[in-house]
């Protein structure tokens, strides 16, 4: 039940629900008339498809929605290149040709994170476009990210992580120190428990990328936080774990020993190479199944305590002020939470006849046991099918084949995981914690389809 922003709040004019609904309005304007995307409403000009890279570009650049009188551009990560009449009579671009060894996605390929319009770039999320999402895992340029001072710079030849406090010897280490322990990779998602902010007392967010998007799920490459305590060595009464970052905002956290000892990840690699800046390069902290800002990037220090830190982020912020005024603190875990990716919000759906469901299902207590789906408002369920891998504290894909009738259905999922917890309802939640906290949604979310095909973010119960 925690986790947003930092001097951030989302009851801020700079950032209202409104100002986030422009934002989504304007990156709708240019799907809808998309024949490649999952909003297509159909009309769509020749030149259209291009205008569309540009929008997304300069959106996820500056984050608003204020891109006129700006030249054409590819879509991040793409390089812009002419089409020819026919690819078999003319040589192809040769390999690192023009993007210097690296490699980039096809110009035809549009998703981008899209920014929470906060007074400022330097403190600030982006959501990652789930409604485009393929299978279980997030590509590293589309991870979902949170930053409370800027994303720092920092040399890893020069990076060290100091281990101090009630330990029987205090060290330092070098990223070369870390990486010559025994490396461990893990597929685990990550969620801000900020996610979802805006949907508690009404639907607000059109899209899933609004209401979901604050989760992904990496490939994470690391060193056992176990390992490098061992090393140090913890003294008798040691029971909390101070970690802190090297970023502009200090960013500090306390974690429970037992925790820390079982699964955290001292993490220098996502999907295959180095962690991006974003996700706190060199080296961040990574806390499976707990809220998202627990996961420190950019991480330089560790303190061993007998007792939490009681710091900035865990008092002031990322606490969850219950109906009585009391604030329930070191709400960490992300509990047992689905949504439906497609159809989804915005989407349309043209004419009656068959489809798949499709959608994702996570957990932070272990693995996902059990996806139901409903079409009629919760009414009857159907099990969905979980596509493998299904592993502990990781995003899993679920699909159900569906033949919409024309008429009108609310669609719904609902997860259980291996401990035999059940994904509530939205109103179970407000009715047990009220409208004060703004953290830990994990409600059924559902989509209603008109019909005339148009799919909205409705709450159904």
């Amino acid at each position: 039940m925690k986790n947003t922003a930092s001097s951030d709040s989302p009851s801020s004019n700079s950032h209202s629900p409104e100002a986030l609904q422009e934002l989504e309005h304007q990156f709708l304007e240019a799907e809808r008339r998309d024949p490649a995307s999952p909003y297509y409403h159909g009309s769509a000009p020749q030149a259209v498809p291009t205008r569309r890279r540009f929008m997304l570009g300069a959106m996820a650049a500056i984050g608003t929605a204020g891109v006129s009188g700006m030249a054409a551009a590819a879509t991040p990560g793409a390089i812009e290149r002419t089409v020819p009449p026919d690819a078999t009579k003319i040589q192809g671009v040769g390999v690192g040709a023009d993007d210097g060894g690296y490699g980039s996605r096809s110009q035809f390929e549009t998703e981008v994170r899209t920014r929470y319009p906060t007074k400022t770039t330097e403190s600030s999320w982006s959501f990652t476009p789930l409604q485009n999402s393929m299978g279980m895992l997030t590509p590293s340029g589309l991870h979902y990210e949170r930053h409370h001072g800027g994303i720092a710079t920092i040399d890893p030849s020069k990076h060290m992580v100091y281990v101090h406090g009630m330990v029987k010897q205090a060290k330092k280490f070098s990223m070369a120190d870390l990486k010559r322990f025994p490396a461990l990779s893990r597929m685990m998602f990550l969620e801000c428990s900020g996610n979802g902010l805006t949907e508690w007392a009404k639907p607000t967010l059109k899209t899933v990328q609004g209401t979901h998007g604050l989760t992904s799920t990496s490939e994470w490459v690391g060193v056992p936080l176990s390992t490098v305590l061992n090393e140090v060595g913890l003294k008798p009464g040691a029971k909390w774990l101070l970690a802190e970052g090297g970023d502009a905002a200090v960013m500090t956290r306390s974690i429970p020993i037992e925790k820390a000892m079982k699964d955290c990840l001292l993490a220098y690699g996502q999907n295959g190479e180095a962690i991006r800046p974003e996700q706190g390069y060199p080296l961040r902290l990574f806390v499976p199944g707990y809220e998202g800002n627990m996961s420190v990037k950019w991480l330089r220090r560790l303190e061993v305590s007998d007792m939490p830190f009681m710091t900035r982020e865990e008092t002031s912020k990322y606490t969850d002020l219950m109906p009585d005024g009391t604030a329930l603190q070191f709400s960490f875990f992300m509990e047992a939470k689905s949504v439906i990716t497609y159809p989804s919000g915005e989407m349309l759906l043209h004419k009656p006849g068959f489809y798949e469901i499709s959608g994702l299902a996570w957990s932070g207590r272990g693995a996902v046991k059990r996806v139901e789906v409903s079409v009629d408002g919760g009414k009857s369920w159907r099990d969905a099918t979980l596509h493998g891998p299904v592993l502990p504290i990781c995003h899993t894909r679920f699909t159900l084949p569906w033949e919409w009738d024309g008429k009108e259905a609310i669609l719904q999922s609902r997860c259980t995981d291996e401990t035999g917890y059940v994904q509530p309802t939205i109103k179970d939640l407000v009715d047990e914690r009220g409208l004060l906290s703004v953290y830990h949604l994990n409600g059924i979310q559902s989509w209603k389809v008109a019909a005339s095909g148009e799919v909205s973010n409705v709450h159904h119960y």
